[in-house]
């Protein structure tokens, strides 16, 4: 995931910062540190990618779409 696929992820959630923070049990400052595209510890991103995951969003991560997401319909 890539600072830009996450700020797109939040958008289509309508999520905060903060909202992904405490979804992802990190910090704001973390979270922002990584869309302002510092460095953070993989494992970071990880935790970041999956709570986003667990809203239904998902990363296109080659191909000619690369570097977009999606959110799936529930159900």
């Amino acid at each position: 995931m890539t600072p830009t696929q996450c700020r797109m992820a939040r958008a289509a959630l309508e999520w905060s910062a903060q909202d992904l923070a405490d979804a992802a049990g990190v910090g704001y400052a973390t979270v922002a540190r990584f869309e302002l595209g510092k460095s953070v510890q993989d494992a970071t991103v990880a935790k970041l990618r999956s709570a986003l995951e667990a809203h239904r969003i998902r990363f296109i991560d080659s191909g000619k779409m690369a570097g977009g997401i999606f959110r799936m319909r529930a159900g």
